[in-house]
Parts: C-alpha cells; sequence; structure tokens
C-alpha cells in the first residue's frame, strides 16, 4: 500500500472557514494611522458597535473605577477610562472576538493561549514605549497576534495540531509543523494577517518572530519588538533575564527588567476587563510537541477538497487582480501569487504585442531585466508559440526535440532543464504567456493541477481585458472632454474677439484725439463698456455669470431644466434612471436660477457617480414646509447607491480628498453648502447602504398679499 502524500495545509486553510476581523478594529487602525485620535473620534466609533460600548461600560462602571456608585455614560467613560486604555480595550475586544470565532476553539482551555498573548501585548507595548515608537497600540495588536497561526491551523487540521496546540511557543514547535503540515504557526499567522488586509508590518512582524536575533538587528521596529516580546513572554518566571536580551531594542536590562516586571499587573488587569478568568492557569498541564502526521484522506475527498479549495482561490483571485492599480501592479501579482499557489518562484510574463505576431517581456523581477528586449516570435513552431495559439499548459525542455532560439535562450537564462509556459488567456483569445522554470519530477504533479493553472491565467487575462477596457473609457472620455474643451475655447476666441477689435479701433480714435487735445470722455466710456464685455463673456464661459439681485426662481422649472439636462447628456448612463416629481402649484424663491442649477447638478452628479452599476435617481419638490417657525420649500435629491464612505461622512462638508482626478477634487458638497447657504437655505443628508438622499431647505418668496 502506498504512503498517502501529505496535503499542503495552505488548501484546508483556504477552506476553513477563519472568522473575520471586526470592523471596529480594522477603523481604529485608520484612524489612528490617519491623524491624533480624540475621545470625539473614539467616541464615534465605538457608539456604531453595541458589544464594545457595553465593554466600555462595563469597566468604567466598575469597582475599579467608580466609588461612587454613580453610572456614567460614554462621554464619560472615556473620561475616566482615558483614550490609551480605551484603544486596548478596542483592540484587545476585537482580537477576543476574533479568536472566540475560530473553529475547534470551545472544548480547549484557552486561558494558557489568552495570558501568553496578553503578556506580549503588555510587553510589546511597554517596548515600544521605551524606543519612543510612535504606534504603541499597532504593537500591542501585534502582540496579541503573534500566535493566531496556532488557532488557524487548529481550525485547518484538528486531528493533527490538537496535540501540539498546548505545547510552548519555542523553535522546537516550529520544526515539529513543518514537519508535519508543512508550514509553521508564523507563517500561518502573517497569511492570515494580510488575508484581513491589516498592515504588512504587523504581518511581517508575526512571520519573524521565531527569527535568529542576529537576522532582526536592522529590522523594522515592529519586527524588533515582537521578536522580544515573544522571548520575554516566554521567559519562565523562576529564571532570570538572559543578558543582553533587550540590545536587538537598544534596551538596557535595568529598562528590560522593569519591562518585564510591570507586565504580570498589566496582563491581569486586561483580562479581567476581558471577562477571562488567569486563576490556576500557572499549573495547566503543558504538553510536549509531537510529529504527528496528518491523517490520509480518501481520493474522493482529496479531489472534492481541491476543487473546493480552487474555487475558492479563483474567486478571491479574481478580487485581488482587479484591485491592482496598474498593469504593472497586477503582472507583479500575478507573478506573486503564482509563486505561493504552485511554488514556481523564477517566472517571467511575456504580453502580446500590438500586432499579435509576437512576445514582449513585460513582468521579470529585478534579475532578467535583459529579457525586456526579447521578443518571442509567433509565427513558427514550438511550446511557448503551442502554449499562447492554442492556450494550453505546455512543459518545455530538450526532449521535446528541436527547440525554437527564444526556448532555447530562456532555457539558459533559467538555469534550467524545463519551462512550464500557461497561457494568460482568456476564453476567446490569448493577452500573453507566464514562462516559469520548474524541475522536471515537478511536472506530473503540475500537469495534475493543469484545469487550475489554466483558471488561474484566465483571470489574470480577465483582469487585464477590464484594465484595457477602462483605459480605453477613460481614454475616450479624455478625448470627448478634449474635444468640448477646445470648442468652449474656440467659441470663447471667437466672442471675444468682437469687443476687442473694437478696443483696439477705439484706443486709435483715442490716440488721435488725445494728440489733438480733444474731449476723449464719450470714447472712454466705450471702452469700459467694451473690457465690461469681454469680462462677462468670460464668466458666462466660465458659468459664474451673475443674475440680477432679488430675482424670482421658479423652482419647478429649474427642476425640470436640469433632469432634461442630464437626460440628454452622455454623463448619464443608460442603467441609471432620473426623474422629477413636482407640485402643482408654483414655487417661487428669492435667488439665483443659475446657483440653484448649479446646486442640482452637482448633487445629481455625484449620485450618478456613486452608481456604476446602475440605480435610480429622484429628484423631488416636496412644495411648501415649516421648519423652525420659517416657511421654506423642500427638495430632495436621492440615490439607490450605496452610500458615502465613511471617510467622506466624517467631513461632509468641507473639502476632502477624492480619487478624482483634478485641482478642485472633493469640493462638490463643499460648493453646494455654500450655495445653499448664499441662498439662506438649509441642507440636511441621510445615507446608509441603501442609498443617500440630500433634503434642500429655500425660504419661501413672501406672496404679494403679505407685503
Amino acid at each position: 500500500m502506498n504512503e498517502p502524500q501529505p496535503e499542503d495545509i495552505r488548501n484546508r486553510l483556504l477552506v476553513a472557514r477563519l472568522p473575520a476581523m471586526p470592523q471596529i478594529l480594522l477603523k481604529l487602525l485608520q484612524l489612528c494611522q490617519a491623524d491624533e485620535v480624540g475621545m470625539t473620534e473614539l467616541a464615534k466609533l465605538i457608539a456604531n458597535d453595541a458589544a464594545m460600548t457595553n465593554r466600555v461600560l462595563q469597566v468604567a462602571n466598575s469597582a475599579a473605577y467608580q466609588r461612587s456608585g454613580r453610572k456614567v455614560g460614554l462621554m464619560q467613560a472615556l473620561s475616566v477610562l482615558g483614550a490609551d486604555q480605551v484603544k486596548s480595550l478596542i483592540v484587545s475586544g476585537s482580537v477576543l472576538q476574533a479568536f472566540s470565532g475560530f473553529p475547534h476553539t470551545a472544548s480547549l482551555d484557552l486561558r494558557g493561549f489568552w495570558k501568553h498573548a496578553l503578556t506580549a501585548a503588555v510587553v510589546a507595548r511597554g517596548i515600544a514605549k521605551q524606543m519612543d515608537y510612535a504606534q504603541s497600540e499597532e504593537a500591542y495588536l501585534a502582540g496579541l497576534l503573534h500566535d493566531v497561526g496556532r488557532l488557524a491551523l487548529l481550525a485547518a487540521a484538528p486531528a493533527v495540531y490538537h496535540i501540539n496546540f498546548q505545547t510552548p511557543d519555542n523553535e522546537n514547535l516550529c520544526a515539529i509543523e513543518q514537519r508535519t503540515l508543512h508550514i509553521s504557526h508564523a507563517e500561518a499567522g502573517a497569511w492570515l494577517i494580510e488575508r484581513w488586509q491589516m498592515d504588512s508590518f504587523i504581518a511581517d512582524s508575526v512571520l519573524y518572530h521565531h527569527e535568529d536575533s542576529a537576522r532582526l538587528e536592522t529590522a523594522h521596529p515592529l519586527i524588533r519588538i515582537v521578536h522580544l516580546a515573544h522571548l520575554l513572554s516566554d521567559q519562565p518566571p523562576d529564571q532570570p533575564l538572559v543578558a543582553d536580551i533587550g540590545a536587538i531594542c537598544a534596551l538596557t536590562d535595568e529598562q528590560v527588567q522593569a519591562i518585564y516586571q510591570a507586565a504580570g499587573a498589566q496582563v491581569k488587569l486586561a483580562a479581567e476587563q476581558l471577562g477571562i478568568d488567569l486563576a490556576g492557569v500557572d499549573k495547566l498541564a503543558v504538553s510536549v510537541a509531537v510529529a504527528s502526521p496528518l491523517p490520509a484522506a480518501s481520493p474522493v475527498q482529496q479531489r472534492l477538497t481541491e476543487e473546493i479549495r480552487n474555487r475558492a482561490l479563483i474567486a478571491e483571485l479574481g478580487q485581488l487582480f482587479a484591485r491592482q492599480r496598474d498593469d504593472a501592479h497586477l503582472l507583479e501579482s500575478v507573478r506573486q501569487n503564482v509563486r505561493v499557489l504552485f511554488d514556481l518562484d523564477d517566472t517571467v510574463v511575456f504580453l502580446m504585442n500590438g500586432g499579435g505576431q509576437a512576445l514582449i517581456g513585460a513582468s521579470f523581477g529585478g534579475q532578467r531585466q535583459r529579457l525586456a528586449e526579447l521578443a518571442i516570435s509567433l509565427t513558427g513552431s514550438g511550446g511557448l508559440a503551442e502554449s499562447v495559439l492554442q492556450r494550453s499548459l505546455v512543459f518545455v525542455s530538450q526532449e521535446r526535440g528541436l527547440l525554437s532560439l527564444a526556448e532555447d535562450q530562456l532555457l539558459r537564462v533559467f538555469g534550467t532543464q524545463c519551462l512550464i509556459c500557461l497561457p494568460i488567456a482568456s476564453s476567446t483569445r490569448s493577452l500573453g504567456l507566464l514562462v516559469g522554470s520548474v524541475e522536471s519530477w515537478r511536472i506530473a504533479e503540475l500537469k495534475r493541477q493543469e484545469k487550475f493553472l489554466l483558471a488561474f491565467g484566465a483571470q489574470a487575462a480577465q483582469a487585464l481585458e477590464n484594465s484595457a477596457r477602462e483605459r480605453g473609457e477613460i481614454d475616450r472620455r479624455i478625448a470627448r472632454l478634449r474635444d468640448e474643451h477646445l470648442l468652449d475655447s474656440r467659441k470663447v476666441a471667437h466672442e471675444v474677439n468682437n469687443p476687442l477689435a473694437i478696443i483696439k479701433n477705439y484706443l486709435g480714435v483715442l490716440d488721435d484725439k488725445l494728440a489733438r487735445d480733444e474731449p476723449v470722455a464719450a470714447e472712454l466710456s466705450i471702452l469700459h463698456g467694451e473690457v465690461d464685455r469681454v469680462g462677462s463673456i468670460i464668466k458666462q464661459f466660465a458659468g459664474i455669470t451673475p443674475a440680477p439681485p432679488d430675482s424670482v426662481v421658479e423652482i419647478n422649472q429649474v427642476i425640470n431644466d436640469i433632469v432634461r439636462l442630464f437626460r440628454g447628456s452622455r454623463f448619464l448612463p443608460a442603467s441609471v434612471q432620473i426623474i422629477a416629481q413636482l407640485p402643482g402649484q408654483s414655487c417661487e424663491i428669492t435667488g439665483v436660477a443659475s446657483v440653484l442649477k448649479q446646486i442640482f447638478a452637482n448633487l445629481i452628479k455625484n449620485a450618478v457617480e456613486a452608481m456604476p452599476k446602475g440605480g435610480r435617481i429622484e429628484v423631488i419638490n416636496r412644495g411648501a414646509v415649516r421648519r423652525d417657525r420659517i416657511d421654506y420649500f423642500a427638495m430632495l435629491v436621492r440615490d439607490t447607491g450605496p452610500g458615502l464612505p465613511d471617510a467622506v461622512m466624517a467631513r461632509l462638508f468641507s473639502p476632502v480628498r477624492s480619487s478624482k482626478p483634478g485641482e478642485n477634487r472633493g469640493l462638490g458638497l463643499s460648493i453646494v453648502h455654500d450655495l445653499v447657504q448664499k441662498l439662506h437655505g438649509q441642507i440636511n443628508w441621510n445615507s446608509s447602504n441603501l442609498g443617500t438622499a440630500f433634503e434642500i431647505l429655500l425660504p419661501r418668496r413672501p406672496s404679494k398679499s403679505a407685503n
């Protein structure tokens, strides 16, 4: 009977239903990185999370903080605890929530795991503060998460890993993990943190916490902090600290000793606040790591697991590739993922040239720059051309017989006896080719994954096609805008030329009269008038022509005009519907029609851009309303989009950064707010994942009978 081949644990990790990190923690990290966190920002963040609000109130109202017996509210609780303590509660509570969601942990006593994690977190924060590392809460979080890979491995392989879960976190454990699971808990933890889309330095600090200290002397401070915190959290309580253990973080033995001694009380307090009872945890039995092989799976189960894993990966890869900001980053992501998924470390990506007759080097890494000069012809025979033209997986080696010159060159460039050729191809055409070095003994293994490899290439091709389509659309929009700008420039030049010609002629008349010492008042008046006309024309084309003061504006007419304008424009996609709902009676305000049009135009434009997949926009005149003893007309612009992002809502009517190009980006809602105020009105808003609505209140024009 053949011995079963060990299954790559990464396959199981992908289908283990690992929990997501709570959004409150991710938002806190963003908040900490964006700006100094104040109590107001913390209160807004916590108020949106009922569980965290209850936890903060429970701690603030506990006997440790309240002796009067009087209950405090959220803002008072934040003042009682202080910003640092509140941030620690959010971090610890979020991680506790995530840890509780891991499969196969319900039957285990996790108190020892939690004490170890909290000790590493508290020590890491102490080291960070001693080093003047700006993100001390980041260090605390990294310490909490440094062993999260053990939970991930337990979830993925409970039958094997439960034996080693309670063992000490040391190099012996890592060696056992590599021998039995082919991955260490440090690698699994870093992989999981990257999936949670947390900062890469947090992932690196988890990945390298078992690394030799000598290799980390010049590493990022967070990596060194977590490494030292790990060493101290594993320190037996009855043994003295190793001399110069803090040298990696430039700390003296006295500083390290002070941090280590203070950690116990802080860990006890953190555990109490989280509801973790650490009583007797030091007496729990500690097992010794053993090498237990992975159990053999049935062929049917293996195929089913592999199919589930592949489908999950393909879906995730499509999203990952779509997030890349340009083709260079996309192709680099393709090469990185082919290395992780198929263990192909040395690869090059070639893309089809414009004529479709050759392949040109597009992504090759720092060691393969000369391949940018290589052009692979597709008109001849050979494995490279076969892979591209037939959209098939091909292996190229000397055993195939006579090789093309390009194939011979690539074999020598890679220094290998075999190449794998993976087409980057959709169902209809090939866009390029990924070529990599592969050992001959791996060919059979990779052929078994042919379906998955081709699906991988198809996802890369789809991402390239989408990118090209988006670039084409952007180029077309830019071309239209360029044409429109050129046309507007010509119109301005044509219209301004008339008064300029008059001005030029009258300057000549003026010179003659001044030479004869004749009166020039009439000529100067004409010149002034023509200069004003030039300014008026320019303002007209710039869209800022002022209207007469105290003019009457009929709201229904303005709404009809603006809706008709958008319906007839190319800006409105076919997938977006815009309608107007108007009352039967006239609705007049005092103001400027162009200003009201500008308000509606900004709001409608934002709504269209918020619904790239289509939706509905309603422009509604609700007629007369009375608010705060003032008579208004109420208008509503609402859409069915995904709602405003948190960053926009935080500073809704202030100029904010936006992904839109141009110097005036992020000013639309700020301009709307200012224009409404100029009309002595009010603007209110409401936004959720069901859509966004802006209500505009403008004062009614007094009726003639009231005067």
